[in-house]
């Protein structure tokens, strides 16, 4: 089976990746590290004023900006992001996008028209935590709303640390305030309050608030954090899929370039067979991430999101080979790729976590 893009499909994901080549994404990544958000934050409202963000909310408000949900599009664009090295929360908003849209869908309407329009307009950026998708806050400094959802089903927002919105309750700096790295480990970041340490800078990872405003609470709340966990799987995917394009189109202009003997690099056999094995990877995924899209089963989700995040780190992997010394340069961009394949890998949902939800899923079908 092939799975090819309509036009229209394929005019947005050209828009998008027009967008970004644009942007000076690299910069804006090394700035948002650093804690500027400034540059990061420009080039999400050029990406909201595509409808990007609109794509995961019902079409039931679209008097608030939403386009419908479209897993397809959505996919297609996360692509070009990881492509392009996009930072920010950028799952974590769509999927809050989609929680929200769930709950007013099975008639908790309230939250949905309260934050849903600064969502999908990209004025408000949102972190969000689920059962089973990770213990950590991602960009927590940087979003007006920080979305918590319990074991026990209690859907809380805090307001984040860049100010909020007119409801999203304090804001809170990066240096601390309440629910804040408490309990954060042996980082010392997480301690006083600031990032705890990630392999990717740019992912800035926050303890969630341990508390905020209860929105709402029952078994609504946890079947619409399913679904919101499943999109986030999917759209992490899409991700890691244009993470490992990116670093495979890098490594192959690469190769192309650097000479050994007076011959370039990628002329030998065993760079050719380890450049072929990486594309292979991708090219096994890619049916998958689309597969997923199509159906939104959690089972072809869970598949997709282990083999695009095993194909990604393998194409980090071939790409730190094959640049030698000067793929641990920080001046080199293709730090900032290499750094975001092994985080986005176990980000909602560990290789070993989509193994255990397949196999689960077989199980339940016997």
């Amino acid at each position: 089976m092939r799975f090819l893009p309509t036009a229209e499909q394929s005019d947005f994901a050209r828009t998008l990746h027009g967008l970004l080549g644009a942007s000076d994404v690299p910069a804006a990544v090394r700035a948002w590290s650093a804690g500027d958000h400034g540059p990061g934050r420009a080039i999400w409202s050029r990406l909201a004023g595509t409808g990007l963000f609109a794509l995961a909310a019902d079409e039931a408000y679209g008097d608030l900006g939403a386009l419908g949900l479209l897993p397809v599009e959505l996919a297609l664009g996360f692509v070009e992001l990881g492509r392009a090295g996009m930072p920010g929360p950028v799952v974590e908003t769509a999927a809050a996008a989609v929680l929200l849209s769930e709950l007013a869908r099975a008639g908790e309407g309230g939250p949905a028209k309260r934050f849903l329009p600064g969502l999908l307009a990209g004025g408000d950026l949102a972190t969000l935590t689920l059962p089973g998708g990770g213990p950590y806050a991602l960009d927590a400094d940087a979003s007006a709303y920080c979305f918590t959802v319990s074991a026990a089903g209690e859907l809380r927002v805090a307001g984040g640390a860049s100010g909020g919105g007119a409801d999203g309750g304090p804001g809170w700096g990066a240096g601390g305030g309440p629910g804040w790295g408490a309990g954060g480990g042996p980082d010392a970041g997480a301690a006083a309050g600031g990032p705890l340490r990630s392999t990717d800078p740019a992912r800035r990872l926050f303890a969630p608030a341990a508390d905020g405003e209860l929105l709402a609470s029952g078994p609504r709340v946890l079947a619409a954090a399913g679904t919101a966990l499943a999109w986030a799987r999917l759209l992490t995917a899409a991700q890691c899929l244009g993470v490992g394009e990116a670093l495979l189109a890098d490594t192959v202009r690469y190769v192309k370039q650097r000479t050994q003997f007076g011959t370039p690099i990628g002329g030998f056999q065993a760079v050719k067979h380890r450049l072929a094995d990486t594309l292979l990877g991708l090219e096994f995924a890619r049916p998958l991430v689309w597969a997923a899209a199509l159906g939104l089963a959690p089972r072809e989700i869970a598949a997709a999101k282990l083999a695009a995040g095993e194909a990604a780190y393998a194409a980090a992997m071939t790409a730190l080979q094959l640049h030698g010394a000067v793929g641990y340069t920080e001046e080199l961009d293709l730090s900032l790729w290499l750094r975001k394949a092994r985080p986005l890998r176990d980000a909602w949902g560990s290789p070993s976590a989509c193994r255990a939800a397949v196999l689960q899923e077989r199980v339940r079908e016997r």
